[in-house]
C-alpha cells in the first residue's frame, strides 16, 4: 500500500510539474561587435643571448633545490 501511495505521489508531483504555465520567451537583444585588425609601423629586433645550463654533477645546487622531499612525503611503517 505504502509503494503505490508513493507511485501516485510521485506521478501526482510530475504531472503537476509539466502542467505549470511557463511565462512568454524572453528575447534576447545581440550585440555585434566589429574587428579592427592593427599593423605596429616599426619592428625591432632584439639580439639576446639567453644560455641554459644543464648540470651534470650530482651533488650541484640546482638539482638539490629542485628534487627536495619532506618528511611528509617519506612512508611511514606501522
Amino acid at each position: 500500500m505504502k509503494t503505490l501511495l508513493t507511485l501516485i505521489f510521485v506521478l501526482f508531483i510530475g504531472v503537476t510539474a509539466q502542467a505549470n504555465n511557463v511565462g512568454q520567451e524572453v528575447k534576447v537583444e545581440t550585440a555585434t561587435m566589429s574587428i579592427v585588425t592593427a599593423t605596429p609601423n616599426e619592428v625591432t629586433v632584439k639580439n639576446e643571448n639567453k644560455v641554459a645550463r644543464l648540470y651534470m654533477f650530482k651533488n650541484s645546487k640546482i638539482k638539490k633545490e629542485l628534487s627536495f622531499t619532506t618528511k611528509l612525503n617519506k612512508a611511514k611503517l606501522a
